[in-house]
């Protein structure tokens, strides 16, 4: 009996986070994520436009033109790296570090380098979603 009972408590506990890392899940928090953190700055299409832009020195990134500028290749690690707060000359920029408020929640996941790392998953939700807001 007790094992049924653990059996079905884990199948709720893994239905809960099957559907909590589901696709539309991700796109949701992702895009609630880039409002909440990143239109002030970089404007609702990313083009660096935000109503705050203009008072910034230098001006926030277009972060559209991102791969671009990377011979068209998105540079995941980096981006990711950038929004977390772990950047070299980073001292220069005004772009807050977001890692305590992505924290939280991990998944294994490999930028393109071939090896899994724990991230937090809100990190990687909104890398994905500056990733698809390329031109």
């Amino acid at each position: 009996m007790r094992a049924v009972v653990f059996s079905g408590l884990g199948a709720v506990t893994l239905a809960a986070l099957i559907g909590a890392c589901a696709p539309d899940a991700q796109v949701t928090t992702a895009r609630s994520d880039y409002k909440e953190l990143c239109v002030e700055c970089h404007g609702p299409t990313g083009r660096g436009d935000g109503p705050l832009a203009q008072g910034l020195n230098p001006r926030p990134a277009d972060i559209t033109q991102v791969a671009a500028m990377n011979g068209g290749v998105f540079p995941k690690n980096r981006v990711m790296s950038h929004i977390y707060g772990f950047t070299p000359g980073r001292s220069e920029s005004p772009m807050p570090q977001f890692g305590d408020l992505l924290n939280g929640r991990t998944v294994m996941y490999d930028s393109g380098d071939g090896i899994e790392t724990p991230t937090p998953w809100r990190l990687v939700a909104l890398m994905e979603y500056v990733e698809g807001m390329q031109e």
